[in-house]
Parts: structure tokens; C-alpha cells; sequence
């Protein structure tokens, strides 16, 4: 069989976005939580490390700003509606892990999305700045899945493969990300789209994820970039 589409995740696997989130975060927490910065700001946000710690501890995004930052459930979901915009405004600047540019350039003539919970305008602008854009045929962002519906639950990753062809009739996916919520998407996913599809889930292990902790685990991990080109290679 040969892959129809590869869907990535954008944070930690396509680009570098911890000193960005980190920033995002914090201007966050000064307007839903102010008791929660200057000297009460959460040790996951004063260093890159304990940012990882946290990000990759936490099931998915609610419980790292209910159980690691320390916000109430009604502040978690106002933080949460303020996400998108924020990554609009903020401009800190977030880089390509290296290697990844080849990465889309060797496997240019496959369908790409991407299933973020970042905001789609930010992932298109840092697609076009690095000019990889041309290969990426859907994104679908936090702002394009209402909140009950965000990763691991499917309907992101059914909604960028009708966007990418049209329907989701017997497709054959990999998708790419660096958080056990990944994992789980990808498993979801294969269970929305039922016995005629095949979603095979690679961990990218690069950006500090620890895979082999895991309950869910990957068909595939990429402890580095390079990785990426023999595990995709085989399907393409």
C-alpha cells in the first residue's frame, strides 16, 4: 500500500514553538488567572525543560492548564478561547526543527495536512515564510474545531481529509505528532474511518517526547528528524 496523505501535528514536530507558547501563556494567565504570574507564575513556564516536562505529562491541553498551571475549570476554558487569538499577535519568532524542510521537499508529491491545535493563520504563515506551503493541502486549526472536539477526538482529522480529497472513503494516513493525545487521535481517527482506511501513527520523539512511557503507543518512533525519511519512505 502506498499513503494517500501524510497529516502532521505543527507544535514540537513541525517547528519549534516552546519559547512562543511559553510568552502566549503567560500574556494568557495575566488576563484569566493574575494570580497566577510574577512571582505565583507555574514552574513549567519559567524554563524550556520543565515546559517539556509538563507539555508531554499532560493528556491534552486542558489538563496541562487545570493540573500543571494550576486554573480553574472556568479559567481553562476562557484561556482556552483566547488561544487563537493570541497566536496571532504574539511575534516571537518559531523555527523549523532542522531537517524537516527536506523531510516535506522528499515527500512533495503526497497530499500534506495538518491537525493543530495552534491557529491555522499563524500555521500558514510559518508554512509560506519557510516556503513549504505548496505541499500542504488542509489545516485545520483550534479555531476550526469547536472545544469539545479538539485532539485526541477524530473529527479534526476527518474534517482535514474531506478538506484534502473530498471524502474520507478508504484512505491510507499517517499521521505525525509528538504527544501521546497524537497517538490517540491517530488510533481515533482509524476508528472513525472504520476497517477500510489504515492510520498508522508515528511519534516524533525529537522534540523530548518520552514514547516509551506511554499508554498508547506508536506505530513508529523518530527519536530524530532524519528518522522521518526511512519511516515514511517505506509507504511512499
Amino acid at each position: 500500500m502506498k499513503l494517500d496523505a501524510i497529516l502532521w501535528d505543527y507544535d514540537g514536530t513541525l517547528v519549534n514553538s516552546v519559547p512562543k507558547n511559553i510568552e502566549i501563556t503567560k500574556a494568557i494567565l495575566s488576563i484569566v488567572a493574575p494570580h497566577l504570574t510574577g512571582n505565583k507564575l507555574p514552574k513549567y513556564l519559567l524554563r524550556e525543560d520543565l515546559y517539556h516536562q509538563a507539555n508531554h505529562s499532560a493528556k491534552n491541553w486542558q489538563e496541562l492548564y487545570t493540573d500543571y498551571y494550576g486554573l480553574s475549570h472556568d479559567e481553562m476554558i476562557r484561556a482556552g478561547s483566547l488561544w487563537a487569538e493570541h497566536q496571532e499577535e504574539n511575534q516571537t519568532e518559531v523555527t523549523l526543527f532542522d531537517g524537516i524542510k527536506s523531510v516535506i521537499g522528499r515527500f512533495s508529491q503526497l497530499r500534506h495536512g495538518i491537525c493543530s491545535q495552534n491557529s491555522q493563520n499563524n500555521i500558514r504563515r510559518v508554512l509560506k515564510h519557510n516556503d513549504i506551503d505548496a505541499p500542504f493541502k488542509a489545516i485545520i486549526g483550534y479555531d476550526d474545531v469547536s472545544n469539545e472536539n479538539q485532539k485526541p477526538h477524530p473529527y479534526g482529522g476527518i474534517k482535514c481529509i474531506e478538506s484534502i480529497f473530498g471524502h474520507t472513503n478508504s484512505q491510507f494516513l499517517m499521521y505525525i505528532g509528538d504527544h501521546e493525545a497524537d497517538t490517540q487521535f491517530a488510533r481515533n481517527l482509524q476508528a472513525a474511518l472504520g476497517e477500510s482506511a489504515k492510520v498508522i501513527s508515528v511519534a516524533a520523539a525529537y522534540s523530548r517526547s518520552e514514547p516509551e512511557s506511554w499508554d498508547n503507543q506508536p506505530d513508529f518512533i523518530a527519536r530524530n528528524v532524519q528518522d522521518l525519511l526511512s519511516i515514511i519512505g517505506q509507504y511512499a
